[in-house]
């Protein structure tokens, strides 16, 4: 049997940066996913590795078994349903398993992802031989929650073939896990995640898994279900950024203009505020589906004009602002700024053939996607 699974991105809405600084943030999962696909070894398949395979990059790893068994002698093949962190001795293993797959100096950045392979599979699978392949819709290091859908993907298939979720492998199509279990697949992704960038809020992890909306604030979370149906286009500027750098540039200004800095702040969580209440409200007929696109559409345009004060703006990103204001549509960007993505909301019946033609002149790529979706979600498959 194989199982595959899919893990969605995520947008912030709303409060970035801000909420660093106390304000509410709210995050949405889109219907842009990170697939994969695993498939375990049987006897009979005479295979001794563990395969990974980036489709999109045309990448291909491969260990030996008996390199995971020596590199991970504390694991055994009894699994164990609670989370671990990487120890420092793990960690050391990792590294060398990584590094003796010479990976091109271009990709040498997917090198913390293969780590959180690694310390995920040997985790939860042990030194069982397998096959896993990687595809995604979500480009690579843009704000959109690539890793994250990656670790929950991941997570969610190696747990699929483990006693400790409850899956019917005889449904047709893809199915959701129970509460429970997207707490442990959570749990587990969040274990990836901080394999990957150190210490991770959290937030991507959780949205990938469980879908929908959330708003946080103070390390609070609040899931939510939008009563309408919203579209964005997200255009990537294909300028990376430093996040570090931009949360510190704002912390800096904070401390330089603190009465100043602390009313944007204020103001920010104030849109958080009334952007949740308008998502959750009846939609009861189409004009009050306009009337609060239109509000949502003011809401982003002060969510950016905040976010500009507060110096985290970038040349890309007021070219995607002005090139979509042309065509009487509201845009902000999306996560650190400095580059990454930039949200258009798009209104019920809009057009965008237009938009994203000139954008895509200008050397940035398109993509639109539904808000608030289905978080991660499995299907098994015979195996071809």
């Amino acid at each position: 049997m194989e199982v595959k699974t899919r893990a969605p991105g995520k947008i912030i809405l709303s409060g970035e940066h801000a909420v660093v600084h106390g304000s509410t943030a709210v995050a949405s999962s889109i219907d842009l996913y990170t697939f994969v696909s695993l498939r375990i070894a049987t006897p009979s398949d005479d295979q001794d590795s563990l395969k990974l395979h980036l489709k999109d990059m045309a990448l291909e790893f491969s260990w030996p078994i008996t390199r995971i068994r020596e590199a991970f002698p504390e694991s055994t093949t009894v699994f164990s349903s609670m989370p671990t962190s990487c120890s420092m001795e793990s960690a050391r293993a990792i590294a060398a398993l990584v590094e003796q797959q010479n990976i091109p100096e271009a990709k040498f950045g997917l090198a913390p992802g293969i780590s959180a392979f690694l310390w995920l599979y040997s985790s939860i699978q042990g030194y069982k031989p397998a096959t896993v392949v990687v595809s995604s819709e979500l480009p690579l290091g843009s704000g959109l929650g690539s890793s994250a859908a990656f670790c929950v993907a991941l997570a969610a298939a190696l747990l699929a073939f483990t006693d400790s979720v409850l899956v019917d492998v005889n449904h047709q199509g893809w199915l959701s896990f129970g509460a429970k279990d997207l707490d442990l697949v959570n749990k587990w992704a969040f274990e990836g995640e901080k394999m990957i960038h150190g210490k991770p809020s959290g937030i991507d992890n959780t949205v990938s898994t469980y879908g929908n909306i959330i708003s946080f604030k103070s390390g609070n979370l609040t899931h939510m279900k939008s009563t309408m149906s919203l579209k964005m286009l997200v255009t990537n500027t294909k300028v990376g950024r430093n996040t570090k750098a931009l949360v510190a540039g704002v912390s800096e200004r904070m401390l330089r203009h603190s009465d100043a800095m602390a009313f944007v702040f204020s103001a920010v969580d104030s849109i958080s505020k009334e952007l949740t209440a308008i998502i959750q409200s009846p939609t009861p007929d189409e004009l009050s589906v306009t009337e609060k696109e239109a509000k949502i559409e003011e809401l982003m345009e002060m969510n950016q004009g905040l976010l500009q004060s507060m110096g985290v703006s970038h040349t890309t990103i007021e070219t995607v602002l002005r090139t979509t204001l042309k065509y009487k549509l509201s845009s902000k960007l999306t996560g650190a700024g400095g580059g990454g993505c930039v949200l258009t909301l798009l209104p019920t019946c809009t057009v965008v053939d237009k938009v994203i033609a000139e954008l895509e002149s200008c050397g940035f790529q398109c993509f639109t996607a539904g808000v608030g979706g289905k978080g991660v979600e499995l299907s098994f498959v015979e195996p071809s």
